[in-house]
């Protein structure tokens, strides 16, 4: 380790005879000496942690400690009892992901705590020090009278430095498909955020904000609040103290009973994570989430592919069909399935999602009783979901089911082992699910302990039957992925739809580049990009999606996902120039570069597809049109690529004309700069072809 030091401030009357006070402090360093931790122990008071980047305060001293239903907190009165310290050192590899290799490279502190005083509870904290972050745990032995835990709230706070300036969601308990606001910490007000009611699921219940939330310091520093491996305890929401300058966790709770984590010794907490970095990039580029996950667990995955998808789906948000049979305009039939199967085949896609194909669509939403609703091996009479599963077989594209629970988990857990066996059955290897609406049982939140439990329930039963999942209204997205590889992509943000329902005018141009630098940094992200028909003629009058057709290209490689959909309708693809880009993108990477960027304003990244030595290059901006030049330096020596260009015209605008766009085609190779103009609400993207 290259720095740790024991510092004891010696008043111990133990050794001295005295009844003085006991004053211990830790110091240790990051791999590279940049990142310093400090962990103190002063008298009766709570435990701190600090945190320095480079002699600069990042994190000043913070209480840990937690608070018990029927006992006294756990937090002054405590003595360091232990002290363990090793470093690591490794790579592992993900079987898909942003990149192929990653290392992970960390000095580790754990100290072990005791109480004084009668009951003598006793706990650990572990620190795992990167050189772009922090992550942090609690850890709890079994022991003498703590058979059973019921923690009402877990005390860890965050002190900043100053009054940074944020991006954060508001700390909502059902969902996080909010926008996001851009504010000094001082500022935020999570309150007074204006929710939105479509899906009737708001709960905002304290001033508090939803992880990840992203800040930037007066000197440059940008940091992003997360948390990782979160599994059988509560999802955490950030309270704030904008007189302090300070968040405190405030964990997710339940209307059923008073505490909101239950658990028995042995245990261990979710990590809380602090990312860092001198440029909005280095968030991106970090892999601190996943690495403090746990290995993989389920094994070889390699029956999942990575795929684009088309589907069934946004006929429904442009009220061209329905999800329920009953209606007479019903989008999931089998030729219309086969319809979208005959053009995926032809253009190099290889996903078929439909939604609406089983039984139950006339009652899943607004009924307060939606338990027993679904049906998730029946589909309706005018869909023939074998004959459907064996056509694309035989074209080369899966199907990718489709379980809306509409939050009746009852429902849902009873038929997992049916449903995922006639998945099995059919050779379908992916599903997405949905929790829309308010939880059943009543009382409980979608990001609760109890809801926590059932979002890995599921996953480990589709791991069990060759499944992988795409979660829709999750819970967030904490690296989980690597422990189970078959926790594909989700949701859990404010995605594509909205543009063609909101009625707050959709997402602003400025929501994506936030979302790179904000939601993106806890996982992949299933938020359907691809849009052609930007005005939603003639089916959305009113609405529209509030990009130009370049950055729609873009997206495929600035949002994260190895499953990607061609969102529109395909008579918006057929003939058209644009979706040759499409087709030639992939979805699973060697290697990722981010080239520019700042949060909220802009981002540029580049991705290696894996397996080749081709690059794909995507840049997105927010309402403000903006020139850049792109470096190639990342090719590889000495080698020609083709570079074919996708961007907006000179007139393109994301409101007054998204539809104008170019496409340029040259040589490059590791020296060329392409200057290169985006739009108000543009973007650029490109594939680089070796020759």
């Amino acid at each position: 380790m290259s720095k740790s030091s024991l510092v004891l401030i010696v008043l111990l009357a133990m050794f001295l005879g005295a009844c003085e006070e006991n004053h211990e402090q830790i110091e240790v360093e990051s791999p590279n000496g940049s990142l310093s931790l400090k962990f103190d122990v002063e008298g009766d008071q709570s435990p701190t942690y600090s945190l320095n980047y480079k002699g600069l305060s990042v994190i000043k001293p913070s209480e840990l400690g937690f608070s018990f239903q029927g006992e006294k907190d756990l937090a002054g009165e405590l003595d360091i009892v232990s002290i363990d310290e090793k470093s690591i050192n490794e790579k592992w590899e993900m079987p898909w992901g942003e990149k192929r290799e990653v290392s992970n490279i960390y000095n580790e502190l754990t100290v072990g705590l005791k109480e004084r005083k009668a009951p003598g509870r006793s706990f650990f904290v572990v620190f795992c020090l990167y050189d772009d972050g922090l992550g942090f745990r609690y850890e709890f032995p079994k022991q003498n009278g703590m058979d059973s835990v019921y923690i009402t709230e877990e005390n860890t706070e965050f002190r900043l430095n100053g009054d940074h300036k944020c991006f954060w969601g508001p700390g909502d308990w059902d969902i996080y498909e909010h926008l996001y606001t851009t504010s000094n910490f001082s500022e935020i007000d999570a309150q007074s955020y204006i929710p939105h009611t479509n899906l009737a699921q708001t709960n905002i219940p304290f001033n508090a904000v939803n992880t990840p939330i992203s800040m930037i310091t007066d000197e440059g520093l940008h940091l992003s609040f997360h948390e990782a491996n979160l599994s059988n305890y509560s999802g955490m929401t950030l309270l704030v103290d904008t007189a302090e300058l300070m968040m405190k966790s405030c964990l997710v709770g339940s209307n059923n009973h008073d505490y909101k984590v239950a658990l028995k010794p042995p245990f261990v907490t979710p990590w809380r994570s602090i990312q860092l970095s001198e440029d909005a990039g280095g968030l991106i580029e970090s892999d601190l989430i996943v690495n403090l996950n746990d290995p993989n667990k389920i094994g070889d995955v390699s029956w999942f592919v990575p795929k684009k998808y088309i589907g069934i789906w946004w006929d429904m948000h442009l009220n061209r069909k329905t999800w329920d049979l009953a209606s007479g305009n019903h989008g999931a039939t089998t030729e219309y399935a086969k319809e979208l199967i005959d053009f995926a085949a032809e253009h190099n896609i290889k996903g078929l999602l439909v939604e609406g194909w089983n039984t139950g669509w006339e009652h899943w939403i607004g009924f307060e009783d939606r338990e027993g609703v679904f049906d998730f091996v029946t589909p309706y009479p005018d869909y023939d979901l074998t004959e459907v599963a064996k056509y694309g077989k035989e074209k080369g594209v899966e199907l990718i089911m489709h379980h809306e629970t509409s939050a009746a988990t009852e429902t849902y857990t009873k038929q997992l082992d049916t449903a995922y066996a006639l998945m099995k059955s059919l050779g379908i290897h992916s599903v997405k699910t949905g929790y829309v609406g308010k939880i059943l049982p009543k009382g409980e939140y979608h990001h609760g302990q109890y809801m926590v439990k059932h979002y890995e329930d599921v996953l480990k039963k589709a791991a069990e039957n060759e499944v992988a999942v795409i979660a829709h209204e999750p819970i967030k997205a904490t690296g989980k992925r690597r422990t189970y590889p078959n926790a594909v992509a989700r949701e859990g943000l404010r995605g594509q739809e909205f543009n063609a329902w909101a009625g707050d005018g959709g997402n602003p141009p400025e929501h994506l580049p936030i979302v790179a630098f904000t939601r993106m940094l806890a996982g992949p992200i299933d938020f359907t990009p691809g849009i052609f028909n930007i005005k939603l003629d003639p089916y959305r009058p009113n609405n529209q999606v509030n990009t130009t057709i370049s950055q729609q290209l873009a997206l495929y490689v600035v949002i994260n996902s190895p499953v990607q959909m061609a969102a529109d309708l395909i008579t918006n693809y057929e003939g058209h120039p644009a979706f040759q880009f499409i087709e030639d993108v992939p979805v699973n990477w060697e290697q990722t570069k981010v080239l520019n960027g700042e949060i909220g304003d802009y981002v540029s990244i580049a991705r290696q597809e894996r397996g080749s030595e081709n690059w794909f290059v995507g840049g997105i901006t927010d309402e403000h049109a903006r020139k850049m030049d792109i470096s190639f330096d990342f090719l590889p020596k000495d080698q020609k690529y083709t570079a074919t260009i996708y961007h907006d015209a000179d007139d393109a605008h994301w409101d007054k004309n998204p539809l104008a766009y170019k496409i340029d085609t040259m040589e490059v190779d590791q020296n060329t700069v392409l200057p290169i103009k985006l739009a108000a609400g543009g973007g650029f993207a490109i594939s680089l072809i070796q020759k």
